[in-house]
C-alpha cells in the first residue's frame, strides 16, 4: 500500500520531531523552575510561547496522520495486513502518550512560570519598598537639615541682637558719662537749677494764697 507507506513514514518523522521539541519544552520548564529568572529580561517567556506553538502544531499534524491511518485500517476493499494494523495501533498509542505528556509538561511550565512571575513580583515590591523607604529617609533628612539651618539663622539673629544691645548700652553709658562730666565741670548750673525750682515753688504758694483770699472776700461780699 503506497498510501500506507507514505503515511507511516510521515508519522515516524513527526514522532521523532515531536519527541525532540517536547524534550526541549520540558527542559525549559525545568530551567524556569530551577532558576526563577526574570522571564521578560531572560527571554524565557518568548521561548516558551514559541515552543508551545510548535509542539501544538506537531501534535495536530500527528493526529491528522493517525486519523488517516485509522481510516486505512477500516478499509474493507483493501484491508491492511496484521503487521500494518499493529503499526497503526502502535502509532495511535504513541500519539496518545505524546498528548498526555504534552498536557503534563504544559502544566509544569505554567506552574514554573507562575512561580517565577510571583517571585519577580515580590522582588519588584521589595525594590519599590526599599526605594520608597530611601526616598522617605532622604526627605526626612532634608527636613532635619532645613530645621538645623533655621535654628542656626535664629541663633545668629539672637547673637546679633545681643551685640547690638551691648553697643547701644555702651553708647548710652558714654553719653551719660559725658553729661556727668559737663555738669561736674560747671557747678553753677546745678545751683541755678535749684534756685529756679525754689522760686517756682514760692510763686506757686503765693498764687495759691492770693486765690484763697480772693475767694474768701468774694464769699463775704455775697453773703
Amino acid at each position: 500500500m503506497t498510501s500506507y507507506d507514505s503515511l507511516h513514514r510521515q508519522c515516524r518523522t513527526l514522532e521523532a520531531l515531536f519527541d525532540t521539541k517536547l524534550t526541549t519544552y520540558a527542559r525549559l520548564a525545568s530551567s524556569i523552575a530551577r532558576n526563577h529568572d526574570d522571564l521578560e529580561a531572560g527571554g524565557s517567556s518568548e521561548r516558551w510561547k514559541d515552543l508551545e506553538i510548535e509542539v501544538d502544531e506537531l501534535l495536530e499534524k500527528l493526529q491528522e496522520i493517525n486519523d488517516q491511518l485509522s481510516a486505512l485500517s477500516s478499509d474493507t476493499e483493501n484491508p491492511p495486513s496484521q503487521s500494518m494494523l499493529r503499526a497503526i495501533q502502535r502509532h495511535r498509542e504513541v500519539y496518545l502518550d505524546y498528548a498526555r505528556e504534552l498536557r503534563r509538561t504544559k502544566g509544569n511550565v505554567k506552574t514554573a512560570l507562575d512561580q517565577a512571575n510571583l517571585l519577580s513580583g515580590v522582588r519588584n515590591d521589595i525594590d519599590a519598598y526599599k526605594s520608597s523607604a530611601a526616598d522617605s529617609l532622604l526627605a526626612e533628612r532634608g527636613h532635619i537639615d532645613s530645621s538645623h539651618r533655621m535654628t542656626d539663622d535664629i541663633l545668629a539673629q539672637a547673637y546679633e541682637t545681643r551685640a547690638e544691645f551691648g553697643r547701644q548700652r555702651t553708647t548710652i553709658s558714654g553719653i551719660n558719662a559725658r553729661m556727668q562730666g559737663v555738669l561736674s565741670s560747671m557747678p553753677g548750673i546745678s545751683n541755678l537749677l535749684s534756685m529756679i525750682k525754689t522760686r517756682r515753688r514760692r510763686d506757686a504758694v503765693i498764687v495759691g494764697c492770693v486765690i484763697g483770699i480772693c475767694t474768701v472776700l468774694l464769699l463775704m461780699y455775697m453773703f
